[in-house]
């Protein structure tokens, strides 16, 4: 359990990426139909996988560098859309949050992410039905709104072999002490080893900080690195550093995911 200011990541595979595209797919979460992007790597498989978190962007795609890194490896990468994001039905969650009264829109917003984690439970359970996928060997990983569902999610007794949340509330850390309440208690109860990752110039570094420091007073399996600073603005240094700065981070997340997914 550490804290380390990374000065950049090792050598990158040069395995060419895969030449694949995201198929859409269906599945169900409650009474709602909701869809997602689902690259696989080329081969029969089984193949472990990684189910990404968008944030809270309201059109969140289907991620081309993230799918192209990950079946490069082998891996399946799965972008599910959560309710209301994408091309998934339902109220938009940032649109739920401006109709509560200001005094209650920070405690409201933990309370659409709770409602929230049964999309990703149930994308999870999507992918681990499909027979190309190793149901053993699955990591969460996803950024800013979608690194709070990574840590929620890893609370659950899922099989989940390994959380890699990015950037976790940089966005809404200073203003939401709930958020950050509900962040720690995630922490404290995760059921899988972390990898949290933010670029110097995020907007804000008490995520990984506090987080970092209660993880260590837990014994948790937990470890937070932070990156030089990517691009010239905190959100380049925010969501295009989770989305596209494989270069970057991929060696480490990929050495931390082998150490934490063999069978």
């Amino acid at each position: 359990m550490f804290l380390s200011f990374a000065v950049g990541a090792g050598t990158q595979s040069n395995l060419a990426p895969a030449p694949v595209t995201p198929q859409e797919v269906t599945f169900q979460s409650g009474k709602l139909q909701l869809h997602g992007f689902l690259w696989r790597p080329n081969g029969p498989g089984p193949f472990p996988a990684i189910l990404w978190n968008h944030g809270r962007e309201k059109l969140p795609g289907w991620r081309p560098e993230l799918g192209s890194f990950y079946t490069s490896h082998f891996f399946v990468f799965f972008v599910p859309h959560r309710r209301g994001q994408g091309r998934s039905p339902g109220d938009y969650i940032e649109d739920l949050v401006q109709q509560a009264p200001s005094s209650q829109r920070a405690r409201r917003m933990v309370e659409l992410q709770e409602v929230e984690v049964e999309d990703v439970i149930a994308a999870l359970n999507y992918l681990k039905s499909q027979p190309f996928v190793d149901p053993e060997r699955i990591a969460v990983s996803g950024c800013s709104y979608g690194g709070i569902q990574t840590l929620l999610a890893g609370e659950r007794d899922l099989g989940v072999k390994a959380l890699v949340p990015f950037a976790p509330a940089a966005m809404s850390w200073e203003g939401n002490q709930p958020l950050r309440e509900r962040l720690v208690r995630a922490v404290d109860q995760a059921k899988a080893p972390i990898l949290m990752i933010q670029a110097q110039n995020d907007y804000n570094l008490e995520p990984s900080k506090v987080l970092s420091k209660e993880a260590a007073g837990k014994h948790k399996d937990f470890q937070s690195k932070i990156y030089p600073p990517f691009g010239s603005s905190h959100q380049e240094g925010h969501g295009k550093f989770c989305a596209t700065a494989t270069d970057i981070w991929g060696t480490d997340v990929l050495s931390f995911l082998a150490e934490h997914m063999k069978r």
